[in-house]
């Protein structure tokens, strides 16, 4: 009898366990693309992803899943953002859908409130969506925010910088900025009513530029050298951007290290093993060529971990997904109603069935795009419209308006004029303003008449075709345009037709409203009139800034 009411209670017990809601921990870096030191097992080519080390990131995909085909909607913060907030597609956010001027539409369901509808504990530190988080932004505004001990690891490389020249030792330096990470989660979780879920967002700001020169290896011990015949073709292979790029992969282990911390407490606090922990970043590299800004698989393609309790770990996923299908994800996870006008899949189902490779068959492409990014990058604040399919094998951009500068005007760049170093180093606007000032930058426009590098420069800055197509298996990098050439033809026109179609079926605007509301104010359809996703046509309606 004795041990009959243990395995009562033991089955019981269990039971009540597995009915209790799911907490989600949201680990998300701004500007971080597909680095992680878990990818280099993947990988039959040389990589930067064998020379940085991001072990909490790598714990938490080996003991669940790690993603190879994530993808975000758009590589620019805001309008990826407003896509993995409501699950819409970036064009179908109203004027969530720019940067500059981004306003929230409330009447768009963001996953943070209807959870915190649902009964859970919604908090935040940091950036999550766009500036000044009124409190209809799409988290609720600064009344989640969970920040006072601190924001140095925003900064984290200047702020390490800065301690060390006031004598702290480096490791030291960097505890003091991990206590404040600690400390506000902590905070956080002492707020939680007794027995409710969470959700929590964790978005740092430091793998964004601009971060101090050769911390990399300052900071972090990245030799720069350890990167030679690793870097995308892209890039140069010289000493300034094996060092810039060594910098880039010492803010990502500064994110890595910050996992850590928030890891720790989470287990610590007993909730570690009914979390789902989902870890990524918002685009690729800021301030190199084909990164931010960019529809190539180096501005788009990101890394995505997620842990989710019960599951196998070690798992490796080739399905393509979308960040937008996060929310939907974190609705099921919840019990919330997934909303009409929701264009992502959730992610339950592939993290549910337990397996690697390609699992479900639907899921053979995504979708991403971009209209603008800062607003003076061309004169009349155009935007530089691109949509773009990828799938097995092969990418089909399409450029809307090859007659603009896909990285803004030259501005005071000539051929008889080059600003400062220093001004390209640090001022974005000094020149093709959609590319973060860099020293990569910086050394791309200082060598643009040099005939051994012009092919890099004009990769970075020239006029695009209207369509650009590359054959993945042969030029992973996307350096070869092979749009024109014959034996490609009926790809082309195959992926184009697709496109289209896919286009038209969402209701983007830029393919089925006439005008088209992103080229001139307010930049888009109104959220409410039009309903985007629905296909109608219709002007878009001005909105308070």
């Amino acid at each position: 009898m004795h041990r009959l009411l243990l395995c009562f209670f033991a089955l019981t017990s269990f039971a009540a366990a597995a009915d209790k809601p799911l907490n989600i921990l949201f680990l998300f870096a701004d500007d971080w693309g597909r680095y992680a030191s878990i990818y280099a097992e993947h990988e039959k080519f040389p990589s930067p992803n064998q020379v940085v080390k991001t072990p909490n990131i790598d714990r938490i995909a080996r003991e669940g899943a790690l993603f190879s085909r994530a993808y975000v909607n758009a590589p620019s913060c805001t309008p990826c953002r407003s896509a993995l907030l409501s699950g819409r597609y970036f064009f179908n956010c109203g004027r969530a859908a720019i940067l500059n001027g981004a306003v929230w539409d409330p009447a768009i369901p963001s996953y943070p409130l209807l959870l915190k509808d649902q009964g859970y504990h919604l908090g935040k530190s940091y950036k999550v969506w766009g500036p000044g988080e009124p409190a209809d932004a799409p988290y609720g505004g600064q009344q989640f925010a969970y920040q006072k001990s601190g924001g140095r690891c925003n900064q984290f490389s200047q702020n390490v910088d800065k301690l060390m020249k006031e004598g702290v030792a480096v490791e030291d330096a960097k505890q003091q900025i991990y206590d404040e990470v600690r400390g506000n989660f902590d905070s956080f979780l002492a707020a939680r009513p007794k027995g409710a879920p969470f959700v929590f967002w964790h978005g740092p700001t430091n793998v964004h530029r601009k971060w101090v020169k050769g911390s990399g290896q300052a900071q972090w011990g990245i030799n720069p050298d350890d990167l030679k015949g690793k870097l995308p073709k892209h890039l140069p292979d010289v000493p300034e951007f094996r060092e810039d790029f060594g910098s880039y992969l010492g803010e990502i282990q500064a994110f890595d290290a910050q996992v850590g911390v928030i890891i720790e407490q989470l287990k610590k606090a007993g909730e570690y093993d009914n979390t789902v922990i989902v870890i990524s970043g918002d685009h690729g590299a800021p301030g190199f060529p084909g990164g931010k800004c960019n529809l190539y698989d180096f501005g788009v393609n990101v890394a995505l971990a997620i842990r989710w309790p019960g599951q196998p770990g070690g798992r490796y996923i080739e399905d393509f997904v979308n960040l937008m299908d996060l929310a939907p994800t974190f609705m099921e996870i919840g019990g919330a109603k997934i909303p009409e006008g929701v264009n992502g899949k959730s992610l339950v189902s592939l993290m549910k069935s337990g397996k690697s490779g390609r699992i479900e068959k639907e899921r053979d492409y995504v979708i991403t795009g971009r209209e603008r990014h800062v607003s003076i990058a061309r004169e009349g604040n155009l935007p530089y419209p691109q949509r773009a399919l990828r799938k097995d094998g092969f990418l089909y951009i399409h450029n809307f308006k090859p007659d603009r500068m896909p990285m803004g005007d030259y501005k005071t760049l000539t051929d008889s004029f080059t600003p400062s170093q220093d001004a390209l180093e640090n001022d974005t606007y000094a020149a093709f303003p959609d590319m973060d000032s860099s020293p990569a930058k910086a050394w791309l426009v200082e060598h643009r008449n040099d005939s051994q590098y012009k092919w890099y420069f004009d990769y970075a800055f020239a006029k695009r075709p209207e369509e650009e197509l590359y054959d993945l298996n042969k030029d992973p990098d996307s350096t070869i345009n092979v749009a024109s050439e014959a034996a490609y033809a009926d790809v082309k026109n195959k992926m184009a037709a697709e496109l289209q179609e896919k286009l038209k079926a969402v209701g983007d605007p830029r393919v089925v409203a006439d005008p088209v509301p992103f080229e001139n104010p307010p930049y888009t359809l109104d959220t409410k009139s039009d309903r985007p996703g629905k296909g109608k046509k219709g002007k878009g309606k001005a909105k308070a800034q």
